[in-house]
């Protein structure tokens, strides 16, 4: 089984992207890495980006996921922490 790490390797190389349906990607993050989704953001084009991490392995994934519901992988890697920044003021950009 390839990495998060290699799979987004592969990808960047290749002239497909890896993508599938969003609950065949999220199944496959969750039991062959033990990603879980961290956060999760809406993109200007209505696709829906999440950061999926190990607090194990620290293996990362991000990945994006279209208003039909398919979900690419964009980049992966490892040593993923989580922060406890104090978040800005409403009044100023962040």
């Amino acid at each position: 089984m390839l990495s998060p790490a290699a799979v987004a390797a592969q990808t960047a190389t290749s002239s497909t992207r890896a993508c599938a349906p969003r609950d065949v990607v999220v199944d496959r993050l969750a039991e062959g890495y033990g990603e879980t989704r961290k956060s999760i953001g809406l993109s200007a084009n209505n696709a829906v980006i999440e950061v999926f991490a190990s607090d194990d392995s620290g293996t990362w994934t991000i990945t994006a996921t279209s208003p039909q519901g398919i979900t690419c992988l964009i980049a992966s890697g490892q040593a993923f922490e989580r922060l406890n920044e104090a978040l800005p003021v409403d009044d100023q950009d962040a």
